[in-house]
């Protein structure tokens, strides 16, 4: 294939995958460039393209993206439909729905659970496809034979709660929830029914959800009791005061204030009272050098698709990987913070200009001294500002690289700004939080570019007088 010179970024040729990248920045379809990558025999450049299309959000896309709804490659496949549901057309439907059960990897049937989803919140699920789609996703939670699958098909539940399956799903959910044994499905479960569905299942599902063996179940069930808007539910809350989990703690405080009719706490100023916070263990890393600082001259500015990692290259073929980083050597970031240390590995096959970006900044000592601005508990601690208020950045912003990996526990992901309620696409620039708990509501707007790694007791610390006293990049993982 003939190298296209990157757009607006100079006219000598680049790597394919750079290329892809610029195109993708300037959401821009390439004037037929994207389609030409999208045709490659490297399955591997024509999964990227797929991807890139979808980003781009050009309803012209989806022509190119349905022809590879059948594509032979599993990966190309996956990301064909997985575009499909950025651009949120509704193009290849009824493909999609039955891809849901239908498709023999994995990887595909994650991308059409989140692609229906997708649909349905744009609302272009036309005639009979609701009820086809919400069949298939129960069709999906209840047999399919990966776990991982069974879980986003329970999550993708939560896009339908508006919808003419509601009180379907609700009954669906709570079946699954009492037949489920696989840990992760079941807290998949109980999120959607907190997010979307807590006051229309029996009170007894939640009651006995709190008393559940794993913490994220109990997590859920807390917050979903916090939705019942009745203080006679309190007292079911009131021994998880004393659960031996701090995010359980801190979550039941919360509920219990929602029951009361109190406002959510915003900003966490100190730990309250009670809470048993997580001791700190020895940490990994802390002992590796970090990787000299370049020199910089000037300000920063907006990642150039010219310098972003290409390797590992983006494949996914299982849902493991829709999930999760490719094969190969990371990028990884310390953390340095007033209470203690924690590291994260960066995921550039996900979003390599998020993480060029992640790491221009980084090892320009720009994140040294920031304090953590906004932390909500079980909810995210979020920072990144040099004006330390939430309101700042280094005057530029980065485009969203929207992408599968779910907003589990522990996930770093950039801050985007707000039109009200809404959040502003393309509006990230240097601010950054990490979830405390799941919040896969926010798997839709938000770029997840990596995963804390190393750690993690320290987040559970963490106050908004604390600062980052340096954040150094360390040598790859392996």
């Amino acid at each position: 294939m003939v190298l296209v010179a990157l757009c607006g970024l100079g006219s000598s040729p680049a790597d394919p995958y750079q290329t892809i990248a610029g195109f993708e920045k300037a959401r821009s379809l390439g004037k037929g460039a994207l389609a030409g990558y999208l045709a490659s025999k490297d399955p591997g450049l024509a999964a990227r393209a797929a991807l890139a299309i979808g980003r781009t959000k050009d309803p012209h896309g989806a022509v190119l993206l349905q022809r590879h709804l059948r594509d032979k490659d599993d990966a190309v496949r996956a990301m064909a439909v997985y575009g499909l549901g950025l651009l949120g057309t509704g193009a290849g439907a009824p493909g999609i729905i039955i891809a849901i059960n239908g498709d023999r990897s994995s990887a595909v049937r994650v991308a059409a659970i989140d692609a229906v989803g997708r649909y349905e919140t744009a609302h272009v699920l036309r005639g009979g496809s609701e009820p086809a789609a919400a069949l298939a996703l129960v069709a999906s939670m209840k047999a399919d034979r990966d776990p991982r699958v069974r879980g986003r098909a329970a999550a993708g539940f939560e896009a339908f709660h508006l919808g003419v399956v509601a009180d379907f799903a609700s009954r669906e959910l709570a079946n699954a929830l009492a037949r489920e044994r696989d840990d992760d499905v079941r807290w998949h479960i109980m999120w959607t029914i907190y997010r979307a569905y807590a006051i229309r299942v029996p009170r007894e599902v939640l009651t006995t959800a709190l008393h559940d063996p794993n913490e994220l179940v109990r997590i859920e069930a807390v917050r979903a009791y916090g939705r019942l808007k009745n203080k006679d539910a309190m007292p079911a809350l009131e021994p998880l005061l004393a659960d031996p989990s701090w995010r359980v703690q801190l979550q039941t405080l919360e509920a219990i204030r929602a029951l009361r009719g109190e406002p959510p706490t915003e900003h966490l100023k100190e730990i309250p009272p009670g809470i048993h916070v997580p001791p700190i263990h020895p940490q990994r890393y802390m002992d590796v050098a970090p990787l000299p600082r370049p020199t910089f001259s000037g300000k920063p500015s907006a990642p150039d698709p010219q310098n972003i990692l290409v390797r590992p290259r983006l494949r996914p073929t299982t849902s493991a990987l829709m999930d999760g980083p490719m094969l190969g050597p990371h990028p990884r970031v310390r953390i340095r913070t007033t209470k203690g240390t924690f590291t994260v590995t960066l995921y550039p096959e996900w979003a390599p200009l998020t993480v060029e970006n992640f790491l221009n900044l980084t090892n320009r000592g720009y994140y040294d001294g920031l304090r953590w601005f906004r932390i909500v508990p079980d909810f995210v601690v979020q920072t990144g500002d040099p004006s330390d208020n939430g309101e700042g950045d280094a005057g530029y912003t980065i485009p969203a690289e929207e992408n599968p990996l779910e907003q589990r526990s522990y996930v770093i992901s950039m801050g985007l700004n707000y039109a009200g309620s809404n959040p502003i696409r393309d509006s990230a620039g240097t601010q950054f939080y990490i979830t405390l708990s799941p919040q896969l509501h926010l798997d839709r707007d938000f770029t997840v570019f990596g995963e804390v790694t190393s750690g993690f007791d320290v987040l559970g610390r963490l106050v908004e007088s604390d600062r980052m006293t340096r954040v150094e990049q360390i040598p790859d993982s392996r």
